[in-house]
């Protein structure tokens, strides 16, 4: 534990809100890094003291923290500087995104930011969270701005500028979407699960996800959504090694159906995990309508 080579590392992810925090974190959990969202700033010592000795097994850990935590941001620098005495390296990295896109993203989303109370409007929320968080940005040891990123650059250059991506081979993103709310606009091949048996359709079913057991199950159990598999399955053996070969560093596969919850995100999981069996190390997923 004393070589630094050996050091566990703890991200700490912040900035604005819907520059792309969430979706950091879900890339760095998809890549074996142990996350957690949200954490009150004054846990993240005993947050850290929990695995701390265990880290050998648990190498690289990744926190979020937002402006809620805004009473107790001006204490994160202590918090990092005691990391070194537990035995951890740190990295603050920072989410910047210009006004007029995070002005979009809510409009496009109809999410609620975290400073909108009390009648605040947009424009004033974002521009006070920004104020709260200049102290943070001016520390960081990485600031990423994704005002020009999709979901899929935004993951690559997490994977990269973080040194958790710099395994071989072509980045995969498997998406699911809803047709409903109209195609990924990145993906490199769409496949149609319309045709397949819909969970929906069952009340016991219909409150999950396709992530769900109960749900893999059901359409496990028709011969159709094998047949679906099997034959996509083929197509990516087929494919995707002619294409990296070439000079593509990575693809986006995307899945969809009515609602995007169900048929889109088994499939997705499902492919992925296939590829990960088949030694693929770099395989991401994005649900659209989850997250």
């Amino acid at each position: 534990m004393s070589d630094e080579t050996t050091r566990p590392l703890l991200y700490v992810i912040t900035g604005m809100s819907g520059s792309g925090k969430s979706v950091a974190l879900k890339t760095l959990e998809d890549l074996d890094v142990y996350c957690t969202d949200n954490l009150p700033v004054e846990l993240l010592p005993q947050f850290v003291k929990a695995v701390a000795t265990d880290a050998l097994d648990v190498p690289r850990l990744a926190v979020g923290i937002d402006v809620r935590n805004a009473s107790e941001l001006d204490r994160i620098p202590q918090w990092l500087s005691a990391l070194g005495e537990l035995g951890f390296e740190h990295q603050l990295v920072f989410f910047e995104t210009r006004d007029e896109v995070l002005l979009k993203r809510y409009s496009d989303t109809r999410r609620k930011h975290p400073l909108s109370h009390d009648g605040l409007a947009l424009a004033d929320a974002i521009e006070l969270e920004r104020l709260r968080l200049r102290p943070l940005k001016a520390i960081a040891d990485l600031v990423m701005d994704t005002s020009e990123m999709n979901v899929h650059q935004m993951r690559r250059e997490v994977t990269t500028a973080l040194g958790v991506g710099t395994r071989q081979g072509m980045s995969l993103l498997f998406e699911s979407f809803a047709y409903k709310k109209g195609l990924p606009a990145d993906a490199d091949f769409v496949f149609d699960a319309r045709a397949l048996p819909n969970p929906h359709w069952d009340a016991r079913l219909r409150p999950l996800s396709g992530r769900d057991p109960a749900v893999r199950d059901y359409l496990e159990q028709d011969p159709v959504v094998l047949d679906f598999v099997e034959a996509v399955e083929k197509f990516l053996e087929t494919w995707v090694p002619r294409f990296e070969a070439g000079t593509r560093s990575y693809l986006t596969i995307a899945f969809g159906c009515t609602g995007g919850r169900h048929r889109s995100v088994y499939l997705a999981e499902r492919l992925a995990a296939h590829c990960r069996a088949r030694g693929r190390e770099h395989v991401l997923t994005f649900h659209r309508e989850l997250e």
